[in-house]
């Protein structure tokens, strides 16, 4: 298993994988960049720093996410989430077919291994509130907000 540290404006991601993909990403407060990274996390470091420059709105990269089958078919349901837009954790569980797995779900995407990625930031309470976000409320804003196709102008 190799993992690389590498900066992010929103702190230093860790990531780690192998030739099966990568299993995990995360954030961090702050760490040691890594002055080489991996040939397995290339691929992965390429894209991520592409997102966060605003040129891909998609991944690509080989993943190999570690969880229960629930927790998998969750995060393959946010990976259906439009890069810009968010959805409601009823939705999403309605999407997946029971509107009474609402904590369940909310669960499965606070567990979500494969941070940006698997895009759980793109899931807001039902009455449009930022709410739940491992990485804190102001890292999931700052992630709609990049996301956000209609960027507000200024008048001044």
């Amino acid at each position: 298993m190799e993992t690389v540290f590498i900066n992010t404006p929103l702190g230093t991601a860790k990531i780690k994988g192998d030739e099966n993909g990568v299993c995990l990403i995360s954030v961090l407060q702050e760490g040691e960049i890594s002055k080489t990274i991996p040939l397995e996390l290339k691929s992965a470091v390429k894209e991520i720093n592409e997102y966060f420059e605003g040129n891909r709105k998609k991944f690509t990269f080989l993943m190999n996410p570690k969880g229960t089958d629930f927790q998998k078919k969750v995060w393959k349901a946010l990976l259906e989430i439009p890069y810009g837009k968010t959805i409601s954790y009823l939705d999403l569980s309605k999407q997946l077919g029971d509107v009474k797995a609402i904590r369940a779900v909310a669960s499965a995407n606070g567990k979500n291994p494969l941070w940006i990625v698997v895009p759980c930031h793109r899931v807001i309470g039902s009455d449009g509130s930022l709410t739940g976000y491992a990485g804190g409320l102001w890292r999931k804003k700052w992630l709609i907000d990049h996301e956000n196709p209609l960027k507000q102008q200024t008048l001044f």
